[in-house]
């Protein structure tokens, strides 16, 4: 009852809020630079040095504007034997407040571009400018806006890790690593009233149908999304049509209880290619999702 009384109440926040379409502030061109020094570091797959230098550096920014951080550290032995290293990031905004809402990106990069149009590359890691690097680019944007101005509910923004180490297939066992465990370690009483998952939303040319899974168990959650991007003038890119059901890091925290759900544009031609490079991604579309993400928490 109480979880449901705090959503009714963030409800008639935003419905407080009427008419009110000012964007918040978000700031699409750093966003952008985000992407572009992700990138750069090399591929940020686990055990590798720019893997090892992303995650210090993702740790480092969100120490110096988060109320606090956590980390979980933790290994997985994948099928084929290897040791992976790994670690979540838990970026905290009024940590004692127990209504609390969760954001969150994976910041890993995938092994190998097993779609891309040339046999040749496919055994070549992928870029992850937009499959990866974008989520993290606007949770990196949203953490900025939230220490200029401090959230109306408690606001975690999680960075989970190996999240695209596997197979093809979204569910294959190497893959989910880091939101599978931090599904299964919540901290002591951790209760979100929902959380909403950023994957590849930095097209260009971007159009985020509802995702299948998000809908079927997560509907409320969807329409308020939804609604805030609308009220935001923003609903011919979050389009109001069901998508595909996809297998993402949303699923192990459904699994878990906390009503998650799955923002991404799965239209993206350079997904799992050595071609999702940042030309691909614009300020814009980075903008776009951190002012409905701010607009939610506000």
């Amino acid at each position: 009852m109480r979880r449901a009384a705090a959503l009714a109440l963030l409800g008639l926040a935003v419905s407080c809020r009427g008419g009110s379409t000012q964007a918040p502030r978000f700031d699409g061109a750093q966003a952008l630079r985000w992407v572009e020094y992700q990138v750069a570091a090399g591929p940020r797959i686990p055990n590798t040095a720019p893997h090892r230098a992303i995650g210090s550096w993702l740790e480092a920014e969100l120490r110096r504007r988060a109320d606090s951080v956590d980390v979980q550290t933790f290994t997985h032995v994948t099928a084929s034997g290897d040791t992976l290293r790994l670690r979540n990031l838990i970026a905290r905004f009024r940590p004692a407040d127990p209504n609390r809402v969760l954001f969150l990106a994976h910041w890993d990069s995938k092994p190998q571009a097993p779609r891309d149009p040339d046999p040749a590359q496919r055994s070549q890691p992928v870029p992850g400018a937009n499959d990866g690097a974008s989520g993290v680019a606007v949770l990196l944007g949203v953490a900025d806006e939230l220490k200029r101005t401090p959230p109306t509910v408690g606001v975690d923004l999680l960075f989970v890790d190996g999240e695209d180490y596997g197979g093809f297939e979204g569910d294959a066992p190497d893959n989910l690593l880091g939101s599978r465990y931090f599904a299964t370690h919540l901290p002591v009483g951790y209760r979100p009233l929902y959380a909403v998952l950023l994957d590849m939303v930095g097209d260009k040319d971007q159009q985020f149908p509802q995702e299948g899974y998000s809908l079927e168990r997560a509907p409320e959650i969807v329409d308020r999304v939804w609604t805030a991007a609308e009220e935001l003038g923003l609903g011919r890119v979050f389009r109001p049509v069901r998508g595909i059901a996809l297998s993402d890091d949303h699923i192990p925290l459904l699994d878990a209880g906390i009503h998650a759900i799955d923002v991404i544009d799965f239209e993206y031609p350079y997904w799992h290619t050595t071609a999702d490079t940042p030309d691909k991604v614009a300020a814009i579309s980075l903008a776009n999702v951190g002012r409905v993400v701010l607009y939610l928490v506000r």
